[in-house]
């Protein structure tokens, strides 16, 4: 009788350690859930072109980013990468404005186009 009760002492005492380990890990384990925050993300840097003649096309370090807006009335917003940019407006196959533009991380820069001219 002794050695059964002693063994039933020995399970239940591997029962109550395996229990109260997975009750710590749970407990850890919901900490990083509660305790984690979300980063804002950056502001794009963008270069916002204003202007440009109705069915001119706008170049952006030599690459065609569409046409420059429906009318002179609304921006073309352009999401671009920090550094420096060359900005060009093309019309007829002509290329009738340029501007070259530095921008940091999370810049918003307005390139207003002048026709005709070079910035």
């Amino acid at each position: 009788m002794i050695r059964s009760r002693l063994r039933s002492d020995t399970g239940a005492s591997r029962l109550k350690v395996f229990v109260l380990l997975a009750v710590a890990l749970a407990s850890l384990s919901a900490c990083s859930w509660f305790g984690s925050k979300r980063h804002a993300m950056p502001d794009p840097t963008q270069i916002i072109v204003t202007g440009a003649p109705t069915d001119s096309l706008v170049f952006i370090d030599g690459a065609q980013t569409g046409e420059a807006t429906p009318s002179n009335n609304h921006s073309k917003v352009l999401n671009v990468a920090p550094g420096a940019h060359t900005v060009a407006i093309q019309m007829g196959g002509k290329f009738i404005y340029r501007e070259e533009v530095e921008l940091n991380a999370g810049e918003h820069r307005v390139v207003t186009v002048l026709s005709g001219a070079t910035r």
